[in-house]
């Protein structure tokens, strides 16, 4: 048992850690929005997430943490002004703004997808074997590293990846796997992207999601759906739900949610 025990905690160990800029194109301003985002990867799984949100996630998933996490952001948010009145702006301080999580395993061939949909925290799990690729003859320099070209159609996309084979990792950005090395560009038909910026080794613990027991499971086209619904009507949702006397500030009439020109994967609404 002591043998399998090590076995089992070396698996949780990563090998490299990346961090990557994923690109979007807002469909509220339809403007380019950026994030960093990280990867902590080994030859059996992965985790792919934003630091700030596991940091956050991390200290909420107790009631100390939850109450410290509180005191950290309303001292870097709250304002005392001279007429003795505060005032609180949240984009000052570390204020959770991500709530993506991907876990890729070998093991059991399963991706599973922590978000919000709807305004829900939901999960889902999906095979791997969905994302098939065909490498071409191409090649480029990415970080330093040798890279080749493949592209894939996965859920209405089609991707083009860039991966180094110099890095046996299977996996890359987000759901992107199944590569003989790490993925370290990629980039979709409608302009969604990841960019390395930085890799190194490391031996940080790839950790269970937190708070898991949060998270209801869904189907995956159905939480996709139920996204853009509440995206086109999210003002007569949160009256249904919070009351009729709820008021919104700051909004402007908003273009409808384009699945075919903003979705990862625009497959849920065909």
């Amino acid at each position: 048992m002591s043998l399998l025990a090590t076995v089992a905690f070396s698996q949780q160990k990563a090998d490299i850690i990346a961090s990557y800029q994923e690109s979007w194109r807002d469909w509220q301003s339809d403007t380019l929005k950026t994030v960093g985002m990280t990867l902590l990867a080994n030859n059996n799984e992965s985790k792919y997430f934003n630091d700030l949100s596991l940091w956050s996630d991390s200290l909420s998933s107790t009631p100390d943490g939850k109450a410290q996490l509180q005191q950290i952001i309303m001292a870097a948010c709250m304002t005392q002004h001279p007429d003795g009145s505060i005032s609180v702006d949240l984009r000052k301080g570390p204020v959770k703004r991500v709530d993506t999580y991907v876990f890729s395993n070998l093991a059991d061939a399963t991706i599973t997808c922590y978000d919000n949909f709807a305004g829900e925290l939901s999960c889902y799990t999906e095979p791997m074997d969905e994302m098939q690729w065909e490498i071409g003859d191409s090649s480029r320099v990415v970080l330093g590293y040798e890279c080749m070209q493949a592209t894939t159609d996965y859920h209405g996309r089609r991707w083009t990846a860039w991966f180094a084979p110099e890095i046996p990792v299977f996996f890359g950005p987000w759901k992107l796997h199944g590569l003989p090395g790490l993925i370290l560009e990629a980039v979709a038909d409608n302009g969604i992207s990841y960019q390395a910026t930085g890799i190194e080794p490391t031996e940080r613990t790839i950790t269970p999601m937190y708070s898991s027991d949060s998270y209801q499971r869904v189907d995956r086209k159905r939480a996709l759906a139920d996204e853009e619904h509440y995206r086109n009507n999210m003002e007569a949702m949160v009256r249904a739900r919070y009351g009729a006397t709820v008021k919104f500030e700051n909004i402007t009439e908003r273009p409808k949610y384009d699945a075919q020109r903003y979705a990862a994967e625009p497959d849920y609404a065909e």
